[in-house]
């Protein structure tokens, strides 16, 4: 799939890592067993996957990129 200029690799995970990890299209925790959406540019590594809900991935295009974490927020 292509955005923002280049070629990403989308996979639907079913949430079963046990995991917390933090949304970058909402800045929102997914839960673990949470079913949702790891994205990472076509030649990048491991440390490039993001971890995205279902609805905030559809709407990458439409959110704003200044999404600015409060200080007291963790750091998935």
């Amino acid at each position: 799939m292509d955005w923002r200029g280049e070629e990403w690799t989308v996979r639907q995970v079913s949430g079963s890592a046990g995991k917390y990890y933090r949304c970058p299209g909402c800045d929102q925790e997914i839960p673990p067993g949470t079913g949702h959406v790891v994205a990472w540019p076509e030649y990048g590594g491991v440390d490039d996957r993001r971890h995205w809900h279902g609805s905030c991935w559809n709407a990458r295009d439409r959110r704003s990129a200044k999404l600015q974490r409060s200080r007291n927020a963790p750091r998935y």
